[in-house]
């Protein structure tokens, strides 16, 4: 095995581990990690991340299930055209994009270089929530009022963005949720969960006709990360995850910009 595997599977642990300590975001670097440390191509890389990340949200879902935290109703508005988007996105769009986009400056962008920039800028959007990460919490109980023709628009955006890059868009849904469902943090949370869980996995289905999927890699990959998962549960009894938070966003930040640095240079 290459030095650089046996730091993707460590790596694959630490995504875990952000998972359980934070509840969100550590998905964002398996991108990276596949491409970079596993050498996948970008189409190859995203479409195995949906994988990993909806196997990882599922596991948190099954958690929040018991505890009532799960708002079925607001998740199914808001998940349908979510996953139908993000299906057709996956099946279609990422396999129709040229190889060679077109050339500035007698430099060539293609559609790998193209996948990696588009995420990384979703990387630094991520960042900046997270580095913000000003609380703006709970919403009261306030009587729910849907408001469907937005949250159905919402809903086809995050299934675009998570069919292209495949990251599951926590970072959207939990706003869009709080401000539009009127749902309280914690049931923005898990809702949103449940949503990417969803979205991710479906997504997922979509690509197995377009790709050979390396079952034995993919399934390890995805049990060291749940691993990580409740390594970073029972870490959260002794660190406050959410300290953690406004650090891991600069570190996502960093990586965004080299990825930029490292597919133009």
């Amino acid at each position: 095995m290459e030095p650089s595997h046996i730091l993707g599977f460590i790596s694959a642990l630490a995504v875990g581990i952000v998972l359980g300590l934070i509840g969100g975001g550590g998905s964002i670097l398996t991108v990276p990690i596949l491409v970079y440390l596993f050498y996948l191509h970008p189409v190859t890389a995203t479409a195995y991340s949906l994988f990993v990340v909806g196997v990882s949200a599922l596991v948190g879902t099954l958690r929040n299930i018991p505890k009532g935290l799960v708002d079925f109703k607001t998740a199914i508005v808001f998940a349908i055209p979510a996953f139908t988007t993000v299906y057709l996105t996956r099946k279609f769009l990422v396999h129709a994009i040229p190889e060679k986009l077109f050339i500035v400056n007698g430099f060539l962008v293609t559609n790998d270089i193209a996948i990696m920039v588009f995420f990384a800028l979703i990387m630094f959007i991520a960042a900046i929530s997270m580095i913000k990460n000003n609380g703006k919490k709970t919403i009261s109980e306030a009587p729910k009022t849907y408001n469907y023709p937005v949250l159905i628009i919402e809903g086809v955006l995050i299934g675009l963005l998570t069919g292209m890059v495949g990251a599951g868009g926590g970072f959207l849904i939990i706003p869009a949720l709080v401000l539009l469902a009127k749902l309280p943090m914690k049931k923005a949370v898990a809702t949103s969960l449940f949503i990417i869980a969803v979205n991710s996995l479906i997504g997922f289905i979509g690509d197995t006709e377009n790709i050979d999927i390396d079952w034995t890699f993919l399934l390890s990959f995805s049990a060291i990360a749940v691993v990580g998962i409740f390594v970073g549960v029972w870490l959260n009894k002794f660190i406050d995850g959410k300290k953690l938070k406004k650090s891991f966003g600069w570190f996502v930040l960093v990586m965004a910009l080299y990825i930029i640095f490292k597919e133009f240079s």
